[in-house]
C-alpha cells in the first residue's frame, strides 16, 4: 500500500479524522473534495489505484459545468489546456450532410459560461494540483471495501485501514460497490461498445477534411463518429460508437474490431476516414444504470457515476458529477450550523435534489441514442427535423445547459 499524503489533516474531534472520506479519486471524487475543502471542510480521498491518473481521451464540457469550475478559479486553466470550439455540428453518416448546428459563441453569451473540450487526464491533472493546493489529503493504493455508519459519523473500511468522516462519499463509480448498500440493481448493456482516439496532428497525412474548429457527430443507423480538437488545437479526438451484432446475440466477446469495420462499412467517406485514427486494441463497452430512489445511506452519500452513470449521448457524464459537487457543498452551507455541519438534512436535501436532476439527464441520453441511431423512416423523419431548427432554438438544451444559472 501507497499513501501519498498532500498534507496533515488535522482531526476533527470526537474520533472523526476528516470531515469527509470520498471514495474514488476520479473526476467526481476529486471535484467533490475540492469543493467541500473550499468551503473549509476537511476532507480525505482514498483512491484504490497506486497512483492518481485518468485513462481515456477527451471530455466535452458544457456550459453547466464550465460554471462551476469557474467558481472553483480553474476555469482559466482548463480554456488554456483545452479548445473552445466554435459550433457543435451534427451531420448524417451516410451522406455526409449537415443536420443542424449550436453556434457556441451565441450559446456562451446566453448561458454565461464557455463550452469547452479538455483531454481527460489534463482536466484530472488540473484537479489532482487544485485538490492538494486546497489541503486534500490524497491517500492511494487504499481499496475501500465497506463503510460502517455510526450516529455521527461513517467509517470507511479497507483491508489495511480505517478511515472516519462526518460522511463518506462513494464516488467509485459506474461498478460501484458501496452503491450495493442501497440497491441491487446491475449496470445496463446498451449493446453499443465505444472506441476512441487522440492523435497529434502533426502526425496526419492529411487535415485538409477535418473540422478542427468544431464538434462534428455524424449520426447514422447504429452507428456515430464524433471529433473535435484538443489540447490547444494540436490533437483530434476521435470517438466512433456502434451497436454490436454479438452483444445481441449474447456472445461473450463483442465489440471486436471486425464489428467495428461492418458497423461503418456504409457510411460516407469522412466517417471512415476518421477510423483509422482510432486506437483498435481496446474499446469501451457502453453502460448506464437505471435511476434509484435514494442515493443516501446514514452518513453515506453516492455521487458522480456511482449515483448516476448515463450513456455518453449528451456528453454529461463529467458535467453532471461537477454538478454534484457543487450540490452537496450548496446543501453543506445551507445547513452549517455556525458550529459544524448538521449533515444528515444536508445529505437528505443534496440527494432529492440531484436524484430528479440527474434521472432526467439519463432518460435523455437513452432517448438521444435513439434519435442518432434510427434508420430508414425514423431517419429521414428526423433529418427533416433537425434541418427546418431555427439556428437560434435553445429549447432542447435550455433545461442542461442553463441549469443553476
Amino acid at each position: 500500500m501507497t499513501d501519498s499524503i498532500v498534507t496533515t489533516v488535522p482531526d476533527v474531534g470526537d474520533g472523526v479524522d476528516v470531515d469527509a472520506v470520498v471514495v474514488g479519486g476520479g473526476i467526481g471524487g476529486l471535484g467533490t473534495a475540492l469543493a467541500l475543502a473550499r468551503s473549509g471542510r476537511a476532507v480525505r480521498v482514498l483512491e484504490q489505484a497506486a497512483e492518481f491518473g485518468e485513462v481515456g481521451a477527451g471530455l466535452q464540457m458544457a456550459p453547466n459545468a464550465t460554471r462551476v469550475l469557474r467558481d472553483w478559479d480553474l476555469l482559466c486553466e482548463v480554456v488554456e489546456h483545452g479548445v473552445r470550439p466554435r459550433r457543435l455540428v451534427m451531420r448524417d453518416a451516410l451522406d455526409g450532410s449537415e443536420l443542424t448546428h449550436l453556434d457556441l459563441a451565441d450559446a456562451e453569451r446566453r448561458y454565461g459560461a464557455p463550452y469547452v473540450v479538455i483531454h481527460r487526464s489534463d482536466l484530472h491533472a488540473i484537479l489532482v494540483r487544485a485538490c492538494r493546493d486546497a489541503g486534500v489529503d490524497l491517500v492511494t493504493g487504499a481499496t475501500v471495501t465497506g463503510v460502517e455508519n455510526g450516529p455521527d459519523s461513517a467509517t470507511a473500511v479497507g483491508d489495511h485501514r480505517r478511515d472516519t468522516g462526518h460522511i463518506v462519499i462513494a464516488a467509485d463509480g459506474l461498478r460501484s460497490g458501496l452503491r450495493r448498500r442501497l440497491s441491487s440493481d446491475e449496470p445496463v448493456s446498451s449493446a453499443y461498445v465505444a472506441y476512441r482516439g487522440a492523435v497529434p496532428l502533426a502526425d496526419l497525412p492529411d487535415t485538409g477534411g477535418l473540422a478542427l474548429e468544431d464538434v462534428t457527430v455524424h449520426v447514422g443507423p447504429g452507428c456515430h463518429l464524433v471529433q473535435y480538437p484538443l489540447r490547444r488545437g494540436e490533437m483530434l479526438n476521435t470517438v466512433a460508437v456502434f451497436r454490436s451484432p454479438k452483444a445481441l446475440a449474447g456472445e461473450e466477446d463483442w465489440g471486436t474490431p471486425d464489428e467495428l469495420d461492418t458497423a461503418f462499412a456504409a457510411t460516407c467517406e469522412p466517417v471512415r476516414a476518421g477510423l483509422p485514427h482510432l486506437w483498435r486494441d481496446r474499446w469501451w463497452r457502453m453502460y448506464d444504470r437505471r435511476p434509484i430512489g435514494t442515493w443516501v445511506d446514514g452518513r453515506l452519500a453516492l455521487t458522480g457515476d456511482a449515483a448516476h452513470p448515463m450513456l455518453q449521448y449528451l456528453a454529461q457524464g463529467a458535467c453532471q458529477a461537477l454538478e454534484d459537487a457543487a450540490g452537496l457543498v450548496e446543501q453543506a452551507d445551507k445547513h452549517d450550523t455556525g458550529s459544524g455541519t448538521d449533515w444528515d438534512p444536508a445529505l437528505r436535501d443534496y440527494a432529492a435534489a440531484r436524484a430528479v436532476r440527474t434521472a432526467r439527464v439519463q432518460r435523455t441520453a437513452r432517448d438521444w441514442g435513439d434519435l442518432w441511431h434510427c434508420e430508414g423512416l425514423f431517419r429521414a423523419t428526423r433529418n427533416a427535423l433537425l434541418r427546418d431548427r431555427a439556428a437560434d432554438d435553445y429549447r432542447y438544451v435550455d433545461w442542461l445547459y442553463g441549469h443553476g444559472a
